[in-house]
């Protein structure tokens, strides 16, 4: 028997969903995430000519990295529909992950693939929702399940720690391995709105353990009376958390700044901090 445990997300049906609602116009969430990444891309004092970008809505997003000149050609890809992602090795001088990892089986494999598909000093930039992201949502869907059914079926995906992104980039053996958070509260007019949206962006619960029969009326009237009570501000609109961690890695290079040694430094802390060294 296989000791390899079931997935836990469905990658064929998400990256089916991401292909039926992309638009003629790209969504407030890919133009919000172009804009950053190209800003953050301005703090990289480099100039890729052949990068890889992964996203729902690629187009866009790569329009405005050209727009930057900081990156010549870019290859589009939408999310693979498993957890191979197809990439060739060692083609790419960048590789940008948009909204994508979240919704991955094997994070560390996934990470892994896209290092081994870049040139030795190529760069990795990735983005996805993390943390407690949707986290209002989730507890009002586990109370009203739990008082309508007296269960609970997974709704909300579980968000990846940032803390532990900065291991993984590492256990990837990507270089220079930097994670950091951006958070943000959005407001809706009441939770139905909210679940619309994530729907509309194609974002919809993809747990392979997720429910496969319609919602009880009930129990989304619970979720909601939850949602309002708990998480509304005073004049009526609810709050929505979402966070976003960003990854930054570079696949090694005999050119890249190292630590230094244990005892390896030429001055003194105490010194520098002009205080009376005590040996314990």
């Amino acid at each position: 028997m296989s000791n390899t445990p079931p997935p836990l997300f469905d990658r064929a049906l998400g990256a089916e969903r991401a292909r039926r609602k992309r638009k003629a116009e790209p969504s407030i969430l890919t133009t919000t995430i172009a804009e950053e990444l190209a800003e953050r891309l301005s703090f990289v004092n480099r100039r890729f000519a052949n990068a890889c970008l992964t996203a729902a809505e690629p187009e866009p997003i790569a329009a405005r990295l050209k727009e930057t000149g900081q990156v010549v050609e870019i290859e589009t890809r939408l999310p693979a529909a498993g957890d191979d992602l197809g990439l060739p090795r060692e083609r790419y001088d960048a590789m940008f992950s948009v909204l994508d990892l979240q919704g991955v089986n094997d994070v560390p494999g996934a990470l892994i693939q896209m290092r081994r598909a870049l040139k030795p000093d190529g760069l990795l930039l990735a983005c996805l929702f993390a943390g407690d992201t949707l986290t209002e949502l989730r507890q009002s869907w586990l109370a009203a399940e739990s008082r309508v059914t007296g269960g609970a079926s997974p709704r909300v995906a579980p968000m990846i720690d940032v803390r532990e992104l900065g291991a993984l980039l590492q256990r990837a053996g990507l270089a220079l391995p930097v994670a950091d958070l951006d958070r943000t509260i959005v407001r809706y007019g009441d939770a139905v709105a909210l679940i619309h949206e994530i729907g509309e962006l194609g974002l919809s619960n993809t747990l392979t353990g997720r429910a496969r029969r319609f919602t009880r009326r009930e129990v989304m009237a619970a979720a909601v009376n939850h949602y309002q009570q708990n998480f509304a501000d005073a004049d009526g609109r609810i709050r929505a958390t979402v966070e976003i961690a960003w990854l930054t890695g570079w696949a090694p290079h005999e050119s890249q700044q190292k630590p230094q040694k244990p005892g390896s430094a030429k001055a003194r802390l105490a010194d520098a901090l002009k205080v009376d060294e005590k040996k314990l």
